[in-house]
This record gives C-alpha cells, sequence and structure tokens, in this order.
C-alpha cells in the first residue's frame, strides 16, 4: 500500500485483482498493476499449486501429536523469549503472535482472546498447515517459502476467508546451518500495515536467532569465567576451578574481552590509572598469571588466551543484545569486580550495569523491576524505584511509593 493511500480504497482495488485474477483459471495471466511484485509472484505459484481461494487450513497435527513435537521443535527454547517481546504488543493491540515450522505448520497462536476466536473460524489455530502450497499467500507460509521476511495486507491473502486479516512474518534459521526452522508471525487488522509492524518481526527473528547461538553449546571445551557481583574472579579451566586474584581477574576479563589480544602497553592504560606504573610491573603479572593458568593458556605478543574462553559478563551482554531481557536478569549476579579501579574495568562495569538498568526500566515490568530495586546494588536506585511503583497496579504500590518517597527524602532532604 503507498503511503498516505486509503486503506479502504487500496483494499477494494486489491479485492478486483484478486478476483480478476482467481477467475482467469490460470496461474500464467498477468497481474494489475497495484498488486505488489512479491504478492503476484506468490499468488502465481498459489494458482500453480492449485490452492483454491475459498479453502480453510487443514489441521494436520492436534492434541498429544502436536505436544510431543513442539515439544522436540528448535523454536521450543525460544518461545519464553517470543512470548516476552512479542506478547503484550499482541494482546494489547487485539493481535495474534503465532510460530509456524519450515513446513508452515502453525505450532503456537497466542494473544487476545477475542482474535483468537475469529481466527479460528479459518483455522488459524495450533496445528494447522498453512504453507504457501496449502494457503495461498500468507505471511508464515509465504516467509518460509521465499526465506525472507513478508508482510501481507487484506486482499493480498490468495484465500478469501483471510482477506479480512493483516499479517506480518519472518524466518528463523538455525544460527549453525543457516537453514529454516520456521517463522514468527503477527496476525491482525489493518493497524498492522504500518511497515514497523514487518521491522517488529524481523527484530524478533534476529532475537531468536542469537537466542538459539547462546543456547548452542561450545563447539570444544573452553574456560569459563565468573566475575560479576565478587571483587575475585573465578575461571573454570579443564574441569579445575581457579579463584583468582583482583589483578588476574581484572586481566582475564579484559582479555576475554579481546580474543585477538592486547600489546603491553594497551594493558598498562586498561588496568592502572597511575601512568608510572612500568612495563616491569605488568610482566611480572602475566608471569604469574601464566604460572597460574599453565603456560599453555596464555601467549604473549600480543597477549591472549589461547583457549575460548566465556564469561557471564558476555552472557548478560548476548541476553540483552537478544532482547531476552528476564535472561538477561537472571544471570546479572551484580556488578563487575566491584572494587576494581583499573579504568577499562571501570567502563565495562559501568557500561552493562546502565543497558540493564535503562532496558528494565524502558520494559516498565513490574516483576523484573522488582527483582531489580530490590537487589543489593539498586536498593538505592531512586529512578529504578519510581519505575516500580507507576508498574504496579494501584493496591500493590504502597510499598515502592515509600521507598521513593523515603529515598527522595535521604537525596533532597
Amino acid at each position: 500500500m503507498r503511503p498516505g493511500a486509503d486503506p479502504a480504497e487500496h483494499v477494494g482495488v486489491l479485492r478486483r485483482a484478486h478476483e480478476a485474477f482467481t477467475s482467469a483459471g490460470t496461474a500464467g495471466r498477468q497481474v494489475d498493476q497495484p498488486v505488489r511484485r512479491l504478492v503476484a509472484e506468490s499468488w502465481r505459484r498459489s494458482a500453480r499449486a492449485r490452492v483454491s481461494p475459498d479453502r480453510t487450513a487443514d489441521v494436520d497435527l492436534s492434541d498429544s501429536d502436536l505436544a510431543a513435537y513442539r515439544a522436540e521443535h528448535p523454536l521450543s527454547r525460544v518461545m519464553p523469549l517470543v512470548r516476552e517481546l512479542m506478547g503484550s504488543y499482541a494482546a494489547d493491540g487485539e493481535h495474534l503472535l503465532a510460530v509456524c515450522d519450515a513446513h508452515g505448520r502453525l505450532l503456537w497462536v497466542e494473544g487476545h482472546s477475542g482474535a483468537r476466536r475469529r481466527a479460528g473460524l479459518m483455522n488459524f489455530v495450533p496445528g494447522a498447515h498453512w504453507s504457501e502450497s496449502a494457503m495461498g499467500t500468507n505471511a508464515p507460509g509465504t516467509a518460509v517459502a521465499v526465506d525472507r521476511p513478508v508482510q501481507v495486507f487484506a486482499a493480498e491473502h490468495f484465500s478469501r476467508p483471510v482477506q479480512n486479516w493483516t499479517c506480518a512474518a519472518a524466518p528463523v534459521h538455525d544460527p549453525r546451518t543457516g537453514l529454516v526452522l520456521g517463522a514468527v508471525d503477527i496476525t491482525g487488522g489493518d493497524r498492522l500495515a504500518h511497515p514497523h509492524s514487518l521491522a517488529f518481526v524481523q527484530a524478533v527473528a534476529r532475537a531468536a536467532e542469537s537466542h538459539l547461538a547462546l543456547l548452542a553449546p561450545l563447539p570444544h571445551p573452553g574456560l569459563q569465567l565468573t566475575a560479576l557481583g565478587r571483587d575475585e574472579a573465578t575461571l573454570l579451566a579443564d574441569g579445575r576451578r581457579l579463584r583468582l586474584t583482583r589483578r588476574h581477574s581484572e586481566i582475564l576479563t579484559l582479555l576475554a574481552r579481546h580474543p585477538e589480544g592486547l600489546s603491553g602497553d594497551e594493558l598498562l592504560i586498561a588496568l592502572y590509572e597511575d601512568e608510572s606504573v612500568t612495563p616491569v610491573t605488568l610482566r611480572a603479572e602475566m608471569t604469574r598469571l601464566r604460572r597460574a593458568l599453565g603456560p599453555e593458556l596464555l601467549s604473549s605478543r600480543p597477549y591472549r588466551l589461547s583457549a575460548p574462553i566465556d564469561s557471564d559478563y558476555d552472557t548478560v551482554a548476548r541476553h540483552l543484545d537478544s532482547g531476552a531481557l528476564t535472561a538477561a536478569l537472571r544471570a546479572y549476579a551484580g556488578p563487575l569486580l566491584p572494587l576494581s579501579g583499573a579504568p577499562a574495568i571501570a567502563r565495562l562495569r559501568s557500561a552493562l550495569h546502565e543497558q540493564l538498568r535503562a532496558a528494565l526500566i524502558a520494559r516498565g515490568d513490574p516483576g523484573l523491576l522488582a527483582d531489580w530495586a530490590r537487589s543489593p546494588w539498586a536498593e538505592d536506585d531512586l529512578e529504578a524505584w519510581r519505575a516500580l511503583a507507576s508498574a504496579l497496579p494501584d493496591d500493590a504500590r504502597a510499598p515502592a511509593l515509600s521507598r521513593v518517597h523515603a529515598l527522595e527524602a535521604e537525596l533532597y532532604g
């Protein structure tokens, strides 16, 4: 639909084009100009597959078969994230969120109860087969068919019973093989015709792929660094758990963030506020660290780790990047090496803490905000307490407001 076009008028044009196409009885008929190329090509494929424009979807999987199939499907691992990102958007907007497999079978359909009842009339339900070859042009089916994000507006749907709906879907890929696993979809009324709906499902699909990559095991054994919420980090290496000194904790945290390595000068600047500290001091620390780790794990020129390393800091950062805010908060055990005065560590500590804090306040989820505000590192966070008080229902707001007033009194007298 062209920007500024009247939706009702455009729907009428599309319906006339659809009727002309389907009444021609041939897949080779030219499609009228107002129909987008992506839709016209999908109509032709639908006609060649002998899809009836009046059909209703078949339900291939039901009850126990559906439950078993969903439990084994790779996308089941990202459904908590999909619900977190899309659930309130669907419910508040009277839309549906749906997830299909690579064959166009709907595995989950959730959202506004009224929309679910209306969608049930056309069998847009879990277990139903909505591939393009079965139901013609539709966002989830066409997205997996062409392996690209797709938005389908009203009469662009090939099936007439679906032409009162608008939907947008984006494929989700296996991060290891690149193969299509299925698609995430948002389905509802004309309000979804806006381009931001397509951008939204694309972002959710990317978040799902990032989360799948995060859940995938390392291809070979590596090192695991734990440095959040503690002054001295621990390192798990080859079954050994090493407790590191504060300086060694700082060094390994920085090397974990820079797998390409850091020169001696770069490490000096990153670690020491005192510019008079000499390279000899750093070399002595690196010698002691190499002795603790074993010579095979720490290389020099530049200083770098010779085995893969993952850290709890990186875990939280990846969760945040993928939009998995609940998982990020669960993995956040506190500020990074809280007593460290190393300049680079202080910057990393502040960046992660503020990114997580800002995301929680922006999300406005009362449960997540309560977990944050009542943590030892945020119990005096006035902005977080204010956000929590605003997010809570009226009958549960009093304790949070009391804390807000107490903090305000401490800060402002």
